[in-house]
């Protein structure tokens, strides 16, 4: 089944301990569509100036990715740069400049407002509420959301979430939205906020899915080099929602399947600049490390 993704594409500078880059592909949506189209047919909506080179999106039309909704318009495009340490874990921004994506108000074209698996990357919660309004009775809700919108923008952020099913956020946004130290009582408030799940990720000690009194932990495939940690979040949740779209169930054995493959697209994004590793990965590249995890946490004797 078809996915939605609304979310940002950008431009991004990022310096590393193993070179620079100017003015590569970045945003949310491009990383997401990237890895999720891996898996199933996507459908991206999102802004940009009239400096992008929309040729840059060649590699997500080969590879059937409905950029419809991606909308040009006078302006800059989002530009971000920063630089990470010896610590990947550890970034310092340069520079923000939104440009068009400041005034982004997403239309969903009518031909994908019954697309059954919706993404909502990390926006202004106001703006995921008025996706969510164009769309269709989605089978299946995800979003992602940062520290920035839980301090500036909660009450909107709790709105959108009483119609989400499952929340993206990592081990510190989950304690700044709950108030709770600990991530399971952190996660059983959530639930009383609206969504069924929640996926707590922990950058280089993986991620655990929550759901009720089930919890799954996903270890990380562990990488020579890690070139350039940037949007492996999105990566993570594209492989993880393509995974759900392809199977085309919400059952607890798909989720689990679906953080492993989450997990393997991720260690793909972190292995070169910005979605250049990625742009080469397939499908069977992918089987291989889900198998390779497999066999890294399997303790059967």
């Amino acid at each position: 089944m078809s996915l939605l993704v609304v979310g940002s594409v950008a431009y991004d500078q990022v310096e590393t301990p193993f070179g620079k880059v100017e003015r590569a592909l970045g945003g949310s949506a491009v990383y997401f569509s990237t890895a999720a189209s891996l898996f199933t047919q996507v459908n991206a909506v999102g802004v940009v100036g009239d400096d992008y080179n929309f040729a840059d999106l060649d590699f997500l039309k080969r590879r059937g990715v409905n950029l419809d909704g991606i909308k040009q318009v006078p302006g800059e495009t989002f530009y971000w740069g920063g630089v990470y340490g010896e610590d990947p874990n550890e970034r310092e921004t340069l520079f923000t400049r939104l440009g068009v994506f400041a005034d982004f108000k997403p239309v969903i074209p009518a031909a994908v407002k019954q697309t059954p698996f919706v993404f909502l990357a990390n926006i202004d919660p106001g703006l995921q509420a008025d996706v969510l309004k164009q769309m269709k009775k989605p089978q299946f809700v995800a979003l992602d959301t940062m520290n920035f919108w839980i301090t500036g923008r909660l009450e909107a952020l709790l709105e959108v979430l009483k119609k989400t099913d499952l929340l993206f956020v990592n081990d510190q946004e989950i304690k700044q939205l709950t108030g709770c130290k600990d991530i399971f009582q952190g996660a059983a408030k959530i639930f009383q906020m609206g969504p069924k799940m929640v996926v707590v990720k922990k950058g280089e000690n993986g991620a655990v899915i929550l759901s009720g009194k089930k919890k799954f932990f996903s270890t990380i495939y562990p990488v020579e080099k890690v070139v350039d940690p940037t949007g492996a979040g999105d990566t993570f949740a594209g492989g993880f929602m393509g995974y759900v779209g392809q199977a085309g169930k919400v059952d607890w054995e798909t989720l689990k399947l679906a953080m492993i493959y989450g997990a393997a697209a991720a260690s793909f994004a972190v292995e070169d600049f910005s979605v250049d590793r990625l742009k080469k990965v397939n499908l069977k590249d992918i089987e291989k490390r889900v198998e390779a995890i497999r066999k890294m946490t399997n303790f059967d004797i």
